[in-house]
């Protein structure tokens, strides 16, 4: 009997983006997706982990499936989600901003902040009324004028991509994940 391997499987991603041994997978992947918004491409990553750590007793506890910080100081998060649950836009506004705010420590300036990435894979759809499958939401005005360099949350809805042109890194990431896997 023959098995594929799925690489949309929350263990499977963990393994190929996640991992020590995979870091160099991880670098083209992030300068892949961001590589248009960084100052420069990514060369290092230290991983990180992945429990954002509550502050508080009562503070919520987040786990994320990919976390790393690259040698300027930014901050990454990777999702994939094989499901989408009613408040999903909120999980992610809610991650990037806990991820985002961790930085600091008391007394710490505001200038020591760096921009986060937080890149959501979403193997079904999200948004119902849309076609395109690559959106990035960054701090901007409705003219597209950004207010600050925070980084952003880029989503993809793995569902709407679809190509037969494989002509940058970016798609050749995309069509990988894309790949409906059968045994």
């Amino acid at each position: 009997m023959k098995h594929r391997i799925d690489p949309r499987v929350d263990c499977v991603f963990k393994s190929l983006l996640g991992s020590i041994e995979n870091r160099n997978l991880l670098i083209h992947f992030l300068n892949a997706f961001l590589g248009d918004e960084l100052a420069a491409p990514i060369e290092e990553v230290d991983l990180l982990n992945p429990y954002n750590e509550k502050e508080m007793l009562d503070d919520k506890i987040n786990i994320v499936d990919v976390k790393a910080l690259d040698e300027q100081g930014n901050w990454y998060q990777i999702e994939i989600q094989l499901l989408n649950h009613r408040h999903l836009v909120t999980r992610m506004v809610y991650t990037w901003a806990d991820l985002y705010s961790q930085q600091l420590k008391s007394g710490q300036k505001y200038s020591l902040l760096r921009p986060t990435y937080s890149i959501w894979i979403l193997a079904n759809d999200l948004l119902k009324n849309d076609e395109l499958y690559l959106h990035d939401y960054q701090w901007r005005d409705t003219y597209g004028n950004r207010l600050a360099q925070l980084g952003g949350i880029w989503l993809v809805e793995l569902n709407k991509f679809r190509t037969n042109r494989v002509d940058n890194e970016q798609l050749r990431w995309l069509s990988f994940f894309a790949t409906r896997r059968r045994s």
